[in-house]
């Protein structure tokens, strides 16, 4: 993994400033501590910072390849799962390799395949390739989204990055915050509406999107998009279709010349992955390693609640010794958790989900001592049915997004002269009914398949799409990097048009995948009640965010001191602590919140605009 940034203005190539694209680069370091480069031509600036994965030795970026008489150039972040196969193709057609290196296979399928190319490639993946032939810059990001892209235009130029960060490397790209931004932040964080960078101008290639710079200006186009089709399989034909799309997945994701582990909390999907991975490397004659999470004081204070029910640490520790892996159980300490809360913003470039993000930053920064990548069990509820919205008729037939039960809840904190509260939940609302609309369906289908699809609809292109954001930015500023197998296109394609009946057999979520890895788990794991990233429940982190929360307040000029109603504070924090986003934000993760927003605005000199 690594990151990418660059320029393009091909009907005024002096505007490509090459001082700026190097210091946006720098910006990017922590992605990419392993090596860097760039690359110029008129009207074109790339840079890369590498996080060394394959082939270390040869796979130096930017990369060139030529063909035809001209060399072309590529810049890329990502991992193509089907690189061998599409090797064999590629030679066959002309392609002369001189690395092993997957960045290669993605150069010369663009070379040979032209820009029907990420149809092709099954990985995670953003990159961009200077074309001389057609003097154009060609991009593309995966299906789903796995790997970021956002870009900005200014007097035209065109700039892109991994990051918001390396954008504003250019003076004329600012950290600005218009009406929609604030209404994204207050009502829907750490989701965001899909294309949009929150700041003003800042835009995001949207998954399985495809896209060129020319003289002409900027266009791009969807190259896949979900299909609905009907399904005639049977409930154990697909379940045995499951298992082989997994399976697959994860024995393709296994491919890594640096250390590799595997996230194991002990629920079903991290279990799944360990026992597919576990079985695989046993067969070479390896060993897995695994990591688990936990908290300072959880054990004593834990909750149970309808989204996290029991403890993981139990769970996980005991498949790890029946899987014969080498495990090691990570503890956060309550003052790191709430320390990290900071970085954490800078990192995601946005205030996020507090402490569940700076534990992941911690917890990836202790990985790394060890492990550069890790495989994880994001993507599998959002496309298995694992959210209570999907079977819960009250949570997702309303008028707004299911994983916000009470939208008000941070807006309301705030001056509503600045930010115009039922505008924006109006606003909201309506992108919320086109895109219940925009949902691909069969006629003639029955309710309870329909509503599977519209869930499943809304919760891969919003709710998953925070996810791995978070997976993504908490996982590369530490210079590690995730690959998630459920997030194989193959398998949300097939899913998605599996009946409900199946998918939700005898009233149990993720049926279709329990019985799909029948044989690989024990029944205590294979059957166990969906249980999500653990969160600290130690009353110790709430005295501590409010302590900080405090301590922000009370300074002049903060954005918190100036637009924050300190009645209706004191009010949520003398209230009951119920959960408002998702399954892990409460009242402590709320507070958190607001020091990380305040924070942020502080750390990127944010306008309101």
């Amino acid at each position: 993994m690594c990151s990418i940034n660059g320029c393009v203005n091909f009907a005024h190539p002096e505007r490509v400033s090459g001082a700026a694209v190097a210091a946006a680069g720098a910006r990017l370091a922590r992605r990419g501590p392993d090596a860097n480069g760039a690359f110029f031509t008129p009207g074109v600036g790339f840079y890369h910072n590498r996080l060394a994965v394959m082939d270390p030795e040869g796979g130096a970026q930017p990369m060139r390849a030529y063909y035809g008489g001209q060399w072309y150039t590529i810049v890329y972040n990502g991992e193509i799962y089907n690189s061998d196969e599409l090797r064999r193709d590629l030679v066959l057609k002309g392609a002369a390799f001189r690395t092993t290196c997957d960045t290669e296979t993605v150069l010369w399928s663009y070379i040979l395949y032209g820009e029907a190319c990420p149809r092709y490639l099954n990985g995670i993946f953003a990159f961009a390739v200077h074309d001389p032939v057609r003097e154009q810059v060609f991009f593309a990001r995966d299906r789903l989204g796995v790997k970021p892209f956002f870009y900005a235009r200014s007097e035209g130029n065109f700039y892109f990055s991994s990051e918001v960060k390396g954008l504003f490397a250019h003076p004329e790209i600012r950290p600005e915050i218009d009406l929609e931004g604030l209404w994204q932040l207050f009502y829907l964080t750490p989701v965001t509406l899909p294309g949009s960078g929150v700041f003003r101008r800042v835009e995001e290639l949207l998954p399985a999107h495809a896209a060129r710079v020319t003289r002409e200006g900027f266009t791009d186009w969807c190259y896949w998009q979900l299909e609905a089709k009907e399904c005639r399989d049977d409930a154990p034909t697909a379940a045995a279709t499951v298992r082989h799309l997994f399976c697959d997945a994860v024995k393709r994701q296994l491919s890594s010349d640096v250390p590799l582990a595997v996230l194991l909390s002990g629920g079903l999907d991290s279990s799944a992955i360990t026992a597919v991975a576990a079985q695989h490397l046993h067969g070479q004659g390896k060993e897995l390693s695994t990591y688990s999470f936990e908290y300072e004081g959880n054990k004593e204070n834990f909750k149970s609640s309808l989204f996290q029910p029991q403890r993981d640490d139990e769970f996980a520790a005991a498949l790890a010794a029946e899987l014969g892996t080498d495990h090691t159980v990570l503890t956060a300490p309550t003052e790191e958790v709430a320390g990290y809360l900071e970085a954490a913003a800078l990192a995601r470039d946005l205030p996020g989900q507090a402490d569940i993000d700076s534990s992941l930053l911690y917890f990836c920064q202790r990985i790394k001592k060890r492990h550069t990548v890790l495989l994880s069990g994001e993507c599998s509820d959002e496309i298995f049915g694992g959210y209570p919205w999907f079977y819960r008729s009250e949570m997702l037939h309303r008028d707004f997004f299911p994983w916000l039960h009470d939208p008000h809840t941070r807006i309301g904190l705030f001056d509503d002269s600045t930010v115009h509260a039922a505008q924006g939940l109006a606003y909201l609302r309506e992108v919320c009914r086109k895109s219940t609309e925009a949902c691909p369906v069969l006629d003639g289908e029955c309710e309870a398949d329909r509503t599977a699809r519209i869930a499943t609809f809304l919760s891969t292109r919003y709710f998953m799409a925070n996810l791995l954001a978070r997976k993504d930015r908490m996982s590369m500023y530490s210079a590690v990097e995730v690959r998630v197998p459920f997030a194989d296109h193959r398998i949300l394609e097939y899913v998605f048009n599996v009946p409900w009946a199946i998918k939700f057999g005898n009233g149990v979520e993720k049926a279709l995948l329990r019985h799909a890895m029948e044989g690989y788990l024990p029944d205590r794991v294979l059957w166990r009640k969906k249980s999500p990233y653990p969160k600290t429940h130690n009353p110790a982190y709430e005295t501590r965010v409010r302590e900080m929360l405090a301590a922000r307040l009370s300074r002049k000029g903060g954005f918190l001191s100036e637009y924050l109603d300190r009645r209706r504070l004191n009010e949520l924090l003398e209230g009951e602590s119920g959960t408002w986003f998702g399954q892990l934000m409460a009242r402590p993760q709320l507070i958190a919140w607001l020091c990380q927003l305040d924070a942020w605005f502080e750390a990127y000199d944010v306008q309101l605009v």
